[in-house]
């Protein structure tokens, strides 16, 4: 296991109790570094939405966990956020969430000379993902050809 998938381990580990005594979700937890910072981000979410209220009482509490265990190496900067509406689908409940609802899907390499796929998720299993698209047309992707999946957004 790699540092940076330990340090999001153990992070996850400590915040599901924090969450669940608030009723919250845990999307994603990620150790990513943007520029010269290190960041540790934990994306929760709630139904109707999480507010900067909640992401200020997860990251209180969170906090003097971190400075106690002091398991990452180095300076970085804890964050708690919504995921936001234009979140990936990455985990196995992200995908189940969203089961006959309008993804959008990039892949990495074109398909059928095309990069960009819109349709309404079939099914899934943890190598493929299916989508059906408006014109009932069904076509499965490979999870590892997938770039991004996401919940397609109509504005």
């Amino acid at each position: 296991m790699s540092r940076k998938e330990d340090y999001e381990q153990k992070t996850e580990g400590l915040l599901l109790p924090i969450l669940e005594k608030y009723k919250f979700e845990l999307v994603d937890v990620e150790y990513v570094k943007e520029g010269s910072t290190w960041f540790l981000r934990a994306y929760i979410d709630k139904e109707g939405g999480i507010t900067v209220n909640d992401c200020e009482d997860v990251a209180r509490e969170m906090n003097p966990i971190l400075d106690e265990l002091d398991y990452i190496d180095g300076s970085y900067t804890f964050e708690v956020s919504s995921p936001g509406l234009g979140r990936p689908l990455k985990k196995e409940k992200d995908f189940a969430r969203n089961l006959g609802k309008d993804v959008e899907i990039r892949t990495y390499r074109p398909i059928q000379h095309e990069k960009e796929f819109y349709g309404r998720l079939k099914a899934y299993d943890n190598k493929t993902v299916t989508i059906v698209t408006k014109e009932d047309v069904e076509f499965a992707f490979e999870k590892s050809d997938i770039a991004l999946i996401r919940q397609a957004l109509d504005f």
